[in-house]
């Protein structure tokens, strides 16, 4: 038998703060938001709406379970689908942490994308750490089937054009560049328990890697020799200041919580939601009205602390849309707002001010009265 502790992932959506866990996370289950499966630190809804088609800087990492085929000559294909299994969730787990994407698992290896959505400026750090990472939990994985199991890990940094391929699903969302094909092709070049690195990762941050061995690999599919480091797995690339622990240790944020209900994380055009756009036309339309019918109705009170109570909160969501759009994780698109952008905040606003107006004017009225 063998066990996976859970990784300790953030509470909220680490792009647009929306709630994925606790109480309150059922309410947007209901919705259909929850973590991504491919980034469980992130919404669906972002996961959605991740940039699309576009060239970024971003890290490539391929890890494969060594001597699969003697895993599958001496265990069997039922027992070997187990070990695959096991660790390609074991890595999925430490990748994420990382705040690695998952792009796709092909057979006994994963592909991971660090850098999208999420931008990291320590991306290339991160992944040489994840990958160091995997090394160590393989050997407590292995322990769990009395095997002695063993990844090579591929790491390259560099440009590709990242978007969905071939369909709208979120899932098809990949990354076409050399990048890749480096990464691919270092992990094959590397032994059991071996890290290789392209120079472009490695001098990003030298002085991380100081166990690392220059070479001059030769690779298929690349006319001149390629400069990479190889690093075994014993070695360390440490985190310094990882925003997924800091965002655990955070308590949950009241103003995150209306924001996932008035506004739209992460649905690139629609910050401002429909729920906000509802709560500015009640209170324009309908304060006057209702206090007119009220009259000196006791009622009048509290439809005047909620009206007001509503108004703060969509002038907080459009302040909290303010605050996301100048974030440098965030997608490029978030940070442009758009025609219908600006005019759904116009609105927000104009409505929330007289909302405002309208309550201070009951309110002076009332006191000249009395």
């Amino acid at each position: 038998m063998h066990s996976h502790s859970r990784p300790h992932l953030a509470a909220q959506c680490s792009i647009c703060g929306t709630m994925l866990a606790g109480a309150l996370s059922a309410v947007y289950r209901i919705f259909g938001i929850r973590r991504s499966p491919r980034n469980p630190n992130i919404c669906t809804r972002c996961s959605t709406h991740v940039e699309e088609g576009r060239m970024a800087e971003i890290t490539v990492l391929f890890a494969d379970l060594s001597s699969f085929t003697e895993l599958t000559q001496e265990l069997g294909a039922e027992k070997t689908h187990q070990v695959v299994d096991a660790f390609l969730r074991m890595a999925t787990e430490v990748l994420v942490k990382h705040g690695a994407f998952i792009d796709k698992y092909v057979g006994d290896a994963v592909m991971a994308l660090f850098n999208v959505p999420i931008r990291h400026e320590d991306h290339a750090r991160r992944a040489v750490s994840a990958a160091t990472e995997l090394g160590s939990a393989l050997k407590n994985l292995g322990t769990s089937f009395n095997r002695d199991l063993n990844a090579s890990v591929g790491v390259a940094t560099g440009f590709a054009r990242v978007g969905r391929l071939g369909s709208d699903d979120s899932k098809d969302y990949t990354a076409i560049g050399d990048v890749v094909n480096l990464a691919a092709r270092l992990q094959s070049k590397a032994g059991a328990g071996e890290v290789l690195i392209s120079e472009e990762s490695y001098l990003k941050h030298p002085g991380e890697f100081p166990n690392a061995n220059a070479e001059q690999a030769v690779l298929k599919g690349f006319r001149e020799p390629v400069r990479a480091y190889r690093l075994h797995g014993s070695s360390t690339a440490t985190l310094v200041n990882d925003p997924l622990e800091s965002s655990a240790q955070e308590s949950t944020s009241i103003g995150a919580i209306v924001f996932g209900i008035l506004g739209a994380p992460c649905a690139v055009v629609t910050l401002i939601g429909p729920v906000a756009l509802a709560v500015g036309a009640g209170g324009v339309f309908g304060l006057a009205g209702v206090l007119t019918f009220l009259d000196q109705s006791w009622l009048r009170i509290p439809v005047l602390v909620l009206t007001t109570l509503a108004a703060l909160a969509n002038l907080y969501t459009l302040w909290h849309a303010y605050k996301l759009r100048k974030e440098a994780k965030v997608p490029a698109q978030i940070k442009t707002m758009t025609t219908l952008e600006k005019r759904r905040t116009t609105f927000v606003l104009t409505a929330s001010v007289v909302t405002l107006g309208i309550v201070a004017f009951e309110v002076v009225a009332h006191i000249l009265l009395h």
